[in-house]
């Protein structure tokens, strides 16, 4: 029923083959767009995204843990109207529930 097609990858531009077997498992998954990019770019792609590569730096927020006094870093901003705490106080309270 399928047959393989030569796709133009849109980011590199080199030809990959959109394989019968590829478009049986699209049509499967229910993905009604050819791929627009080779396996290599995909791979790449999808690497980078993992990595978060092209996203700012989080901002930590120094503060006072609520539980032991000890100075930690968070990554929102204290409000000062909830207890805050470290990593390992937070895992104790955590786990009491």
């Amino acid at each position: 029923m399928y047959q393989d097609k030569t796709l133009v990858c849109r980011e590199c531009g080199s030809e990959f083959v959109f394989s019968a077997s590829e478009q049986e498992f699209y049509a499967e998954k229910g993905f009604t767009n050819e791929p627009g990019r080779c396996p290599q770019c995909r791979a790449a792609r999808k690497q980078r995204s993992r990595t978060g590569s092209g996203r700012s730096p989080r901002t930590m927020y120094e503060t006072t843990c609520s539980g032991c006094g000890v100075t930690t870093q968070v990554p929102f901003q204290p409000s000062g109207d909830r207890p805050v705490y470290c990593r390992d106080c937070y895992a104790q309270k955590r786990n009491r529930y």
